[in-house]
C-alpha cells in the first residue's frame, strides 16, 4: 500500500497531487473555452524533482473528461512527430466512424486522405508531411465535437521536431480548430525555445514556473498519508518531513516512503526514526537530482559556484569571486557574461533545486557543508562589479 501513495520514482504518479492546484485549474479553464485561448498553449519550467511529468499525466486526465483526444506525454526525440499521430489515431478511434470509405478520386483523396476511422491512405501515409496528417486528425476531430491535446515532456532546446509542432500547431490555432499544447522542460531548455526566432508565437503561451510546494501543503499531505496508513506520527515530527522536503515534490516522495518503511502501522514513530528517513532521502536527492545536474558542469563552472558560496549576503563581488578562483577579473568575468547571456546552467540558479545548487530564498535554512555548492548559495545570488 506504501508505494501507492507514497512513489519515488520519477515519472511514476502517486495517488494524489499536492499543490498543484492553480496550474490545474487554469489549464482546464482555457481548454474549456474557445479554440485559440492562451491558455490551450502551456510552458511549465521545472527542475528536476518538480513534478513535472505527473503534472502532464494529470492534465491528460482532466482533458480526456472534457472529451479531449489526448497524446499522451511524448518526450522530445527524433521520433517525437510520428509517435504524436499514432497516439492522437489511438486515443481517437473511439469517437470517429470506422466505417470504410468508399474508393475516392486522387483529388478527393488529397483532401480527406483516411481510410478508415483515423487510418491514413498508403499514399497520405508514406508521402505527406506531419503538418499535413495533424491537420487533417484536428479538423475531422473538432468536427465530430472532440479536441485534441499534445502533451510534450523533457523539452530540448533547438530541436526541429519542436520547431514543426509549433509551426504546425500555430497553424491549427489560426484554422481555429480544436487543439492546446502543454510542453514541460528545464528552465534552460524552455528559455532557448523561447528566444528560438522561428518559434516566437509561444511567447503568448501561457507560462508555468513549477515553484517550491508550501509547507502547510506537504503537512496536510502527510496527515492524510500516514493516517490512511495507520502510522502514527506527532505533529511535530510530522512537520519536521514537511519542512525537511523543503517544497520539492520528489523529496515529498522519498521522505514519506522512507518513514513508511520505518514506522510500522499502529505504532507511534520516534524522531530517530523520522531523522533516519530524512537522512536517506537526501542521499537519494543528491544522487538522482544533483548529481545529474552537476555533470552537465565543468570543473570551471563548478569552481565559480563554490566561489560564489562564501557570500553571506545577496550580491557577490566579481572581484572576490576571481580571488577565490585565483584568477584575473577579465577571466571571471566571462562567467559573469555567461550569466547575463543566460547560460543554462547558471539560469538553473533562477530556480528551487533542493541540495546542490540551492539558489533561492527557500531554501535559505539549507545545512551548510552538506555538498559542495549548497552552502551558502542559501538565497539567489547576483553578480556584480563593485
Amino acid at each position: 500500500m506504501t508505494e501507492t501513495i507514497f512513489s519515488p520514482s520519477f515519472g511514476n504518479r502517486p495517488s494524489y497531487l499536492v499543490g498543484r492546484e492553480a496550474v490545474i485549474s487554469t489549464f482546464v479553464s482555457g481548454i474549456e473555452q474557445e479554440a485559440g485561448n492562451r491558455d490551450r498553449a502551456m510552458l511549465m519550467l521545472g527542475q528536476r524533482g518538480s513534478g513535472k511529468t505527473v503534472l502532464l499525466w494529470e492534465l491528460a486526465d482532466r482533458a480526456r473528461k472534457l472529451g479531449f483526444v489526448v497524446a499522451t506525454p511524448t518526450v522530445a526525440s527524433e521520433d517525437m512527430l510520428e509517435r504524436i499521430v499514432e497516439k492522437i489515431q489511438e486515443a481517437g478511434e473511439p469517437y470517429v466512424n470506422k466505417r470504410r470509405l468508399p474508393k475516392l478520386t486522387s483529388g478527393s483523396l488529397s483532401v480527406f486522405g483516411f481510410s478508415a476511422g483515423l487510418e491514413f491512405t498508403r499514399d497520405v501515409q508514406e508521402t505527406k508531411s506531419f503538418q499535413f496528417k495533424l491537420t487533417q486528425l484536428a479538423r475531422k476531430l473538432t468536427k465530430q465535437g472532440h479536441g485534441i491535446l499534445i502533451l510534450i515532456d523533457e523539452l530540448q532546446a533547438n530541436s526541429p521536431e519542436i520547431r514543426q509542432l509549433v509551426t504546425a500547431y500555430q497553424e491549427l490555432v489560426g484554422e481555429r480548430l480544436n487543439v492546446a499544447l502543454v510542453m514541460a522542460g528545464l528552465p534552460g531548455a524552455v528559455c532557448a525555445t523561447l528566444n528560438d526566432r522561428v518559434l516566437t508565437f509561444l511567447n503568448r503561451a501561457r507560462k508555468v514556473t513549477l515553484e517550491p510546494l508550501s509547507v502547510g501543503d506537504v503537512d496536510a499531505y502527510y496527515q492524510r498519508a500516514f493516517e490512511e496508513l495507520s502510522i502514527d506520527i506527532p505533529s511535530d515530527l510530522r512537520l519536521r518531513a514537511a519542512r525537511a522536503t523543503q517544497g520539492s515534490p520528489y523529496m515529498l516522495q522519498l521522505i514519506g516512503y522512507n518513514i513508511a518503511n520505518r514506522c510500522k502501522a499502529g505504532e507511534r514513530a520516534a524522531q530517530g526514526q523520522i531523522d533516519g528517513a530524512i537522512e536517506a532521502s537526501k542521499v537519494d536527492f543528491e544522487n538522482d537530482v544533483c548529481e545529474t545536474t552537476l555533470a552537465a558542469l565543468s570543473d570551471q563552472d563548478v569552481a565559480f559556484l563554490t566561489a560564489m558560496t562564501d557570500d553571506e549576503g545577496a550580491v557577490s563581488r566579481i572581484s572576490d569571486v576571481a580571488e577565490r578562483m585565483s584568477v584575473t577579473p577579465d577571466y571571471a568575468q566571462k562567467y559573469r557574461r555567461r550569466y547575463r547571456a543566460g547560460a543554462p546552467w547558471l539560469r538553473a540558479l533562477r530556480r528551487p533545486i533542493y541540495g546542490r545548487l540551492s539558489a533561492q530564498p527557500a531554501l535559505d535554512n539549507h545545512h551548510k557543508g552538506a555538498c559542495p555548492l549548497c552552502g551558502g548559495l542559501g538565497r539567489f545570488v547576483s553578480i556584480c562589479n563593485r
